[in-house]
């Protein structure tokens, strides 16, 4: 099979589908990779290094979507890009389609067939393509917010960790998964009074235990949102749904009862927010202001950092992509991990969360596939 990686042209992406060491590994097993040229840019791998890897360099994206089987990217496609794709032809990739009917009508108008990162599984019910992504978003999540708390960038003027003699702040995280698991990672390290909410006791009880105490649990009721949101300085967004829209838990009227000055960092925003006042944002532009409140709602958080994210979303890609080049859509029917990440075949949605958020018709992704 011919593998095809373009250069990422979403805003201030700079992460990149393969690294020269997959590359390596595709070729091992037998497939050719075409590679635009300067698409390793942002991770400091340039064409020579893809080059000595075994890949073919090309000058645009267009020669990549027209020779390649199967399409390898990070971020979803923008209208450009859906517009070159083609039935009969993979695409490998985020795609986040229950906030964005747009793409979705790019991708079904396409006939191609679509694999989502972020609903392929694993044996456990994990999502373990988006799970390296969740490690850095969580990560970075607790940075940006710290950074957006600065006086000079609108927040309160409030230092996370305090100093001897003041408070710390107070960070709230909605959410206990692996965003919320290592944004208050970072957040205790910082020495900021954190708090999660979660409607799973078990997870709770995980979390507590796995913190040693070091930050309260509380389970997420209407109340408790209010009373811990009210309180806090930062707060991070890191609900999740897989596959379908994110639930708005923060609404517009909450922020009256917030500090001002004070951060919500909505790191569901790439599955509509999970914020009501939230609506994407860059890196170019990360941050705005409603009612006194910063928001921080980038959509490619991990882009910040190329080099950490593009090697750990391939160390998690790539098995799932080499059984894709080996077999063709006969590896969907063979792992059931993988069919869960079918999202669109031939002008249908096989993936039942991306269909009712779109109130779009759903077709069993085995059907679809034996049709």
């Amino acid at each position: 099979m011919r593998i095809g990686v373009p250069k990422e042209i979403k805003n201030h992406e700079y992460r990149v589908g393969l690294t020269p060491g997959s590359v390596r590994e595709y070729i091992a097993h037998g497939h050719d990779v075409v590679v635009e040229t300067n698409c390793g840019a942002g991770i400091g791998a340039g064409d020579d290094v893809y080059k000595a890897a075994g890949a073919n360099v090309v000058d645009t994206a267009a020669e990549v979507f027209a020779t390649a089987d199967m399409i390898v990217k990070v971020k979803e496609p923008q209208p450009a890009e859906w517009a070159q794709l083609r039935e009969g032809q993979l695409l490998y990739t985020y795609l986040h389609l229950a906030p964005d009917p747009a793409q979705t009508k790019g991708l079904l108008e396409s006939g191609c067939t679509a694999i989502a990162y972020e609903t392929v599984t694993d044996r456990n019910g994990g999502l373990p393509l988006l799970a390296p992504m969740s490690e850095v978003a969580g990560r970075l999540s607790i940075q940006a917010s710290a950074t957006a708390l600065q006086k000079a960038n609108g927040g309160r003027g409030v230092l996370l960790g305090g100093v001897p003699g003041v408070a710390p702040g107070k960070v709230v995280i909605i959410g206990g998964g692996v965003v919320g698991t290592n944004a208050a990672m970072m957040a205790v390290g910082m020495g900021a009074q954190v708090t999660i909410l979660d409607r799973s006791i078990p997870r709770l009880r995980q979390l507590d235990e796995q913190f040693n105490s070091r930050l309260t649990t509380r389970y997420s009721t209407v109340d408790a949102l209010e009373e811990e949101v009210f309180s806090a300085d930062a707060v991070v967004g890191a609900v999740l749904i897989p596959g379908a829209a994110a639930p708005k838990l923060v609404t517009r009227k909450m922020l009256s009862g917030m500090k001002p000055g004070a951060v919500l960092c909505d790191v569901a925003i790439d599955q509509g927010g999970c914020f009501e006042t939230s609506k994407a944002t860059t890196h170019a532009d990360p941050t705005y202001d409603i009612d006194g409140i910063v928001h921080y709602c980038v959509a490619n958080m991990p882009g910040a950092v190329p080099l950490t994210s593009s090697h750990a979303l391939n160390n998690a890609t790539l098995p799932f992509g080499l059984a894709l080049a080996n077999k063709g859509t006969g590896a969907l029917l063979n792992d059931a991990n993988l069919l869960n990440g079918l999202n669109v075949h031939k002008g249908k949605i096989t993936n039942a969360p991306v269909a009712e958020a779109l109130g779009l018709e759903m077709v069993d992704p085995t059907v679809a596939l034996n049709s």
